[in-house]
């Protein structure tokens, strides 16, 4: 499988499919495979490298969700109390209702509080900018700062829909960061660092990168009109708020290969128990109901394509992972758990199997063609040679 997977690499940055790659296979015993190829910025010769850190987006909301599950099971949180009693400002949520005459945003009470579990399912009404119009058009009429900008007033947004009517992805995994803050009293990534990212020795993993991270980092890079790559700075905001508990960590694939081993391994690695089977097992399972993961037109062309993850297949959501509710083409199960970052960073995690991954690209916009099927062929080529 090493030459096979290194080759589907190799070829991918040789065909301009992405500038650099990293991937990572593991089964619950260790690791299977592990390689990359291409460089770490396009045309400046430092080689992407099983070290290399990146902005894995997305990819942080299942290290958040396990920080919560833990506060869970010491009865610090609830899956299902008004997660306004943790975080005042969830209390009494409005949902946005429209605009007036003059572009003014109408609001309404929403029919019932927000919990814990909708906000890890993204039940809760939340959204993002980046694929809801009247979320983009709000941010417009108030003047509310984007949720790039790290700024508190980012999250006090209206919902889109009443809590559990439906299924929209959103800053709601924020605002579970926010409640492990308000019930720990340390920020998010120190909790992390001394409960999740600690002890399974994911010591590359980080929202602000060390000075040896900064060294090993690569770029995110832009796909433009003729489908080149054209590295760009993600601007950090100097007066941030907060740590995105939706987004903001870096990391490297084989740190991250350890969280998906811990979770085939029903929460514990190499000695260190991280989450109990029972929680796993629960985070594992569908939370929607008949909300099933909808398509989602991007509003913001340059940072994503529309959200349509292996369109015509049903997809439920877990407490932070995508499911899938039918067996897919790449040898993944029904059952199965996955998600990704912005810049096309993803994992799967096939406990039925013991079977998981991690594959790392900079590269927008999200869901970009040619970076998804370098993944996804990795991932098939996986189930082929892991029998």
């Amino acid at each position: 499988m090493q030459r096979v997977l290194d080759d589907l690499l190799v070829r991918a940055v040789e065909q301009g499919d992405v500038p650099g790659a990293t991937a990572v296979v593991v089964d619950r015993d260790g690791v299977v495979y592990e390689g990359s190829a291409g460089e770490r910025v396009a045309g400046e010769g430092a080689d992407m490298s099983l070290d290399t850190v990146g902005a894995i987006f997305s990819m942080t909301k299942a290290l958040t969700g396990t920080a919560a599950m833990q506060l869970v099971e010491q009865g610090r949180l609830d899956l299902d109390a008004d997660a306004g009693d943790v975080c005042p400002e969830l209390a009494n949520p409005v949902v946005l209702d429209g605009f007036d005459a003059d572009g003014a945003p109408i609001t309404r009470p929403a029919a019932s509080p927000i919990t814990l579990r909708q906000l890890l399912a993204h039940t809760s009404g939340f959204a993002y900018e980046m694929w809801n119009a009247d979320y983009v058009r709000y941010l417009e009429a108030t003047g509310t700062p984007s949720i790039r900008s790290l700024q508190k007033a980012a999250l006090r947004v209206p919902l889109m829909f009443d809590p559990g009517t439906r299924w929209e992805y959103g800053i709601g995994i924020d605002w579970v960061g926010q409640m492990v803050e308000q019930v720990t009293g340390t920020t998010l990534g120190a909790y992390l660092a001394e409960h999740v990212t600690g002890p399974l020795g994911m010591t590359d993993t980080a929202f602000a990168r060390t000075p040896s991270m900064l060294e090993r980092s690569a770029k995110v890079h832009v796909r433009g009109p003729d489908g080149g790559l054209t590295p760009i700075d993600l601007p950090e905001p100097p007066d941030a708020e907060f740590e995105t508990g939706g987004g903001g960590l870096h990391g490297t694939m084989p740190d991250y290969a350890r969280f998906v081993r811990m979770l085939l391994n029903d929460g514990q690695l190499d000695g260190a128990r991280v989450l109990a089977p029972d929680t796993v097992e629960l985070m594992s399972q569908p939370h929607t109901g008949t909300n099933k993961m909808r398509r989602l037109p991007t509003q913001s062309p340059v940072q994503t394509n529309d959200m349509d993850v292996f369109p015509g297949i049903p997809k439920s959501w877990g407490l932070t992972f995508l499911i899938n509710d039918e067996p897919l083409p790449t040898g993944r199960p029904a059952g199965a758990l996955m998600w990704g970052g912005l810049a096309n960073s993803y994992y799967w995690i096939d406990r039925e199997h013991g079977i998981g991954g991690c594959y790392l690209s900079q590269v927008l916009p999200f869901a970009d063609e040619r970076s998804l099927a370098t993944y996804l062929a990795l991932e098939t080529a996986a189930y082929a040679h892991c029998g």
